[in-house]
Formats: structure tokens, sequence, C-alpha cells
């Protein structure tokens, strides 16, 4: 019952928050807090306590369709990562948000939103996946549409219009994974393959790849992605690092290794497809993030791009593949999502939003440009900082995977790193050696020539410091990912 709880008690504790719509800030943030870290401990109990495997049916709609509820290796590395980071969250976006306006609404769905993620997490079907993958459609499009001006609606209908047109692929896949016997997940395939039917299994698994993965901007069904940066900061932080598009990367990885299972992929037509498509969104990502000036696009093709290293992974089909994927999610999860909250600290007090307005403005907010340093860094692969053995493992199990295709991700993979190195380079080197020595403090009004507080600074300094333990400690997350998953 603890699954049951962790996904009903933010979702009901957003539902009375917007009707509640209390006027004192304090009270609010209280209330916000407290129902994010009781979930994170549901959650965790129901992730790592006794019994967590046991399966927990809520509805049996008849024809073999059920709505199950179970925990397993999978569901515990996701689930830890959302539990985890989004108290983290809320505490960055209380003093965010105070600038923004209609915080009762935001945070109503921003609670909504965590307990829907869980039920992704903790899904035990298909069927139950797909449901919840919908749900978390209809709880962030009001975040990404909270400005509610005409870019914020515009960019509410792409990510609509994407996710529906997703969701239909989806569907598709869905039905034949419940036609050919796919009661429950299980790892290596859930479904009864025979030799009349391996082709139209096939394209339902491609189908399948590309439906669910919209969330994951795998292209061509990122471009959401991008419209998505126009929603406020805390928003954008959870849509690329732990809700959206790490529910779309968890979704194909469900259906790749749990539902339609390698041996019917390995060395077809289909492997082909989807791996290529994850290199070109690899490479092309990161040539687009370099050539993009908005600090938040310029991240949104970041994210682009390192999702599909965690789709590469999966796509090798191997153990050792999987293995580096799980990893990257992990990593790039705690590292972009620090990058996207010293972006929106900048906003805050410096008023900056393109790269080249950077320039000299380390010595005004030395704790954040400090960070984004060390998270850029990571995220660039600099040994032995985090990114650095999530990418070697990707690269090695690329090349070992027995695909041509391999060599391609393998040698993408290395061009992505040199383009990640001068997209994130650039700003850190803008922002702490401006050119001719030129000193910007004078246009910067006296009161912003701070870092902002602490409900905004210490987030950034603990994930700061857990993304350096990652990189120290890249070999035991590396034994705990097989472990968990039995590999």
């Amino acid at each position: 019952m603890l699954m049951l709880a962790a996904i009903l008690l933010p979702i009901g504790a957003g539902l009375a928050l917007y009707l509640w719509q209390p006027f004192n800030r304090r009270v609010r943030q209280d209330y916000v807090l407290g129902a994010a870290c009781l979930t994170t401990l549901l959650a965790l109990f129901a992730l790592f306590g006794q019994g967590s495997g046991t399966p927990l049916e809520l509805l049996d709609l008849g024809g073999g369709l059920r709505i199950v509820l179970r925990v397993d290796g999978m569901s515990r590395i996701f689930g830890a990562l959302v539990s985890l980071l989004w108290p983290v969250a809320c505490l960055y976006a209380q003093d965010y948000m105070s600038r923004e306006g209609r915080e009762n609404r935001f945070f109503a769905f921003y609670l909504a939103s965590f307990g829907v993620t869980l039920g992704i997490a903790f899904s035990a079907n298909v069927l139950t996946m797909y449901l919840f993958y919908e749900l978390l459609t209809l709880a962030t499009l009001p975040l990404v549409m909270h400005g509610m001006d005409s870019k914020a609606r515009y960019a509410g209908r792409i990510y609509l219009t994407y996710s529906m047109c997703g969701a239909a692929l989806g569907f598709v896949s869905m039905v034949f994974l419940v036609q050919h016997g796919a009661d429950l997940f299980q790892m290596g395939g859930s479904i009864t393959v025979g030799p009349e039917n391996q082709d139209a299994l096939r394209l339902a698994y491609v189908l399948g790849f590309f439906g669910f993965g919209v969330k994951a901007a795998v292209i061509p069904g990122h471009k959401w992605l991008l419209r998505a940066s126009v929603a406020p900061t805390p928003v954008t932080a959870l849509l690329h690092a732990v809700a959206v598009v790490k529910a779309g990367a968890f979704a194909v990885t469900r259906i790749t290794w749990y539902g339609y299972g390698p041996d019917l992929l390995r060395g077809s037509w289909a492997q082909w497809l989807v791996m290529a498509a994850a290199i070109v969104t690899i490479g092309y990502g990161s040539y687009k993030a370099l050539k993009t000036q908005h600090l938040k696009r310029r991240l949104a093709w970041s994210t682009i791009s390192n999702l599909s290293y965690v789709l590469l992974g999966i796509t090798t089909l191997t153990t050792a593949g999987l293995t580096a994927a799980l990893m990257h999610m992990v990593i790039h999860g705690v590292l972009k999502i620090t990058l996207f909250f010293c972006v929106g600290a900048i906003h805050v007090k410096l008023h900056r939003d393109f790269v080249p307005d950077v320039e000299g403005c380390g010595v005004l907010m030395p704790v954040v440009f400090g960070c984004f340093a060390v998270a850029a860094l990571g995220l660039m692969g600099v040994p032995p900082l985090a990114g650095f053995s999530s990418k070697w493992l990707l690269a090695t199990a690329a090349v070992e995977c027995g695909n041509p295709l391999g060599l391609a991700g393998a040698a993408v993979l290395i061009l992505s790193a040199l383009l990640t190195a001068l997209y994130l380079m650039q700003i850190v080197l803008l922002a702490f050696f401006p050119q001719q020595n030129r000193q910007l403090t004078v246009r910067v009004p006296k009161q912003a020539r701070r870092d902002p507080g602490l409900a905004m600074t210490v987030p950034l300094m603990g994930l700061a410091a857990v993304s350096l333990v990652l990189g120290v400690g890249a070999g035991g997350l590396e034994q705990a990912i097989v472990g968990l998953m039995g590999l």
C-alpha cells in the first residue's frame, strides 16, 4: 500500500492546495515542502522496504487488462532519482516562483506531477505505465503554460500536440504487447513470439520507441522541449532532469528490455533504425547547442543530445549498454538540474538570458557560476567527475555490441563530448575571464551584485556536491545499478 500512498499523497496535496488557495506564502511553503518530503519518505520505503516486490492490483478491467503496481530494479533506480530530487526542486522553486505569480496553481500541479511520475516508476505492466504516462502530460501542461502569455500558450499547444502524437504511437505498441501476453513487465521480455509475426512485432516496437521517445526528445519528436523552455526554470529543470524526459527514457527501456525483449530485436532492422535515430539525435543536439545563444535553449539542446546517450545504451541490447545508460540517466539528472538552477538564478538576479550577456558576471555570482562550472565539467566528462564514467561505459558498450552502428555511436559520443566542452565552457570562461578585462559590474544594479538567497543557493551547492560524490563514487554507482537490476 505504500506505493499507492506515495502516488496519491502528492496528487491529493496538490488538489487540496488548488482548492485551498492560501494567501500566506510561509504557510504555502511549509505545506508544499512538507508534502514533498513526506512523499519522498513514503516512496523510498515503498522502493526499498520489505515486500516491495509484491504486485498490488488496483483494478481488473477484464480481458486480461489490469492496473497493477510493483517495484523492481528499474523502479528503484528511476523512483529514487525522482524522490530525492523533487523536494530539492520544491525548495528552489519557493524563492524563484515568488517573482512569477500564481504560486498556488503552480505548486498544486508541481506536487501532482510528483505523484504521477512515481506512478510511472511503480507501473507493473504497459497498460499502467501508459495510463500514468498520459496523466503526466495533463499534469505538466499547466506548468509549461504557467505564464499564460502568447509564447506560453503556443508552447503548451506544441507540447500537447507532440505528446498526443507520441501517445497514439505508444498505444499501438501497447496493444501489440498486450495481445502477445505481456501481462507484467519481465526482464528479458514478456511476450510470446512466433516466427510468423516477428516483423509485425518489430514494427510495433519501433512505433513504441518513437511514441514513448517523444518525451525523451528523440528526433523527430524533440521540438516540444525547446518550446517548453519558456516555462519558469523550476519547471524546465524538472522537465529536463527528472520528470518528463526521464519518464520517456524509462518507458523506452521498459518496452525494450521488459516488453518486446532484446532477443526479438537484436541484429534486426528495428535495432538498426532506433540506434541510428539515437546517434543522429546525439550529434545534432550537440551541434545545435553550440549554435544557440539563449542559455535555457542551449541547455535544452544539450538535454536532447544527452537523453539519446541513454537511448543509445539501451538500444545496444547488451547488459553493459543498459548499465551505462542507467548510470548516465542518474548522473545527467543531477548535473542538468544543477545547470538549470544556475541559469534560473542568473535570470532572477541579473536578468540575463543569453550567453554573451554573462561576460564578467562570475565575480557577481561566485557561488552560482562556481556550481555551474562544476556541473559543466561533469557533463563534459572530465575525469574523475561524474559524466566521465558513464560516457566511457557507453562508448565501450557501443563498440562491443556487435552492431556496425556501434562504432558510429562511439564516434558520435566522442564528437558530442567535444561539442559539450565548447558550448558549456564558453559560458564559464566568459563569466570568469571577460575579454580585455571588461568589468560589467557598473552596468548591474547594486542590489543585484550577489548570489541569490539560501533557498536557491543551498540546493545548488548540495547538488554540486552530489555531482562530485557521484564522480568519485562512480564505481559504487555502477555496482549498485548492476545489483538492483540483477545483471
